[in-house]
């Protein structure tokens, strides 16, 4: 399947600001599942745009805006190819079989950081029993899925599991993060994803249309394997991932602030369109 990502964003400033360097991370990570076919960013015309990996070797452009302004733009243009890929075509090593299961000490080495546990979480609604491991993670998606409400927020920080699960409602990003935490809370390790969401036609699909973020587990044998709590599904080819990380900040699409003299009254409009070519 051929589609095309169109995304832009507009920041308008009552009177003129400065910008810090800002950080967009919009970049789909190719693998044998995605080819990316085009790729055009643009922003503002003086701006110094610098194109690197970062830490967790995204994609992400690094955008420094040396005069101040009142209006600060980005565009987007994606064109890729998607081959399909099934959510759970893997095997399991034979230490990772069963639920709950123990990396070993070079997995543990590696892995330490995507352990590391800032809420301890515990569902009212999951609790963990020994079982075949795909199955337990299966059955925990499902269920944050379905005692969860899906709401769309589009700014703000994400919120932490308990204030997710007292409110009863989140955004992709407060799914994201509450899975994460509660697969560390039972030894399993976790990083944030975001992207895109792609299923044309799936009119239930939640957060379809704009930024997502969903959750990857590593599972022994399978490697990082996608969790979209959101939509209660393992994530295939319609997950099209820009940016991995261990914290929220890692994966926000688009980082930066201005700066001014006093408070100024600003607006932000963004958009973002998928189009299948293939139609």
């Amino acid at each position: 399947m051929k589609i095309k990502i169109l995304y832009r964003a507009d920041y308008c400033y009552e009177s003129e600001v400065s910008f810090s360097p800002h950080l967009f991370r919009l970049f789909p990570k190719q693998d044998q599942s995605l080819f990316c076919e085009k790729i055009i960013f643009e922003t503002n015309r003086d701006a110094d745009v610098q194109h690197r990996k970062d830490i967790f070797d995204n994609n992400i452009a690094s955008c420094f805006y040396p005069q101040p302004g009142t209006n600060l733009t980005a565009r987007l243009e994606i064109d890729l190819q998607l081959v399909e890929k099934n959510a759970f075509h893997f095997l399991l090593d034979s230490h990772a079989l069963d639920f709950p299961f123990a990396y070993t000490p070079d997995e543990m080495r590696v892995l330490a950081p995507y352990l590391q546990q800032k809420h301890k979480v515990l569902l009212h609604f999951w609790q963990p029993k020994k079982m075949p491991t795909v199955e337990a993670l299966v059955e925990l998606n499902s269920a944050l899925h379905g005692n969860i409400a899906y709401e769309r927020r589009e700014e703000g920080a994400a919120r932490t599991p308990n204030e997710t699960l007292l409110a009863g409602s989140g955004s992709c990003r407060d799914f994201a993060v509450l899975l994460a935490e509660t697969l560390r809370s039972h030894g399993v390790a976790a990083r944030l994803a975001s992207g895109y969401l792609c299923e044309f036609g799936k009119t239930e699909t939640r957060a379809m249309g704009a930024l997502h973020a969903w959750t990857e587990a590593y599972l022994p044998g399978a490697g990082w394997i996608g969790l979209d709590p959101t939509n209660g599904v393992f994530c295939n080819h319609n997950h099209i991932t820009a940016a991995l990380g261990l914290v929220p900040g890692d994966v926000s699409p688009v980082s930066g602030s201005y700066f001014g003299s006093h408070s100024i009254p600003s607006t932000m409009e963004t958009k973002l369109e998928l189009i299948n070519l293939d139609e």
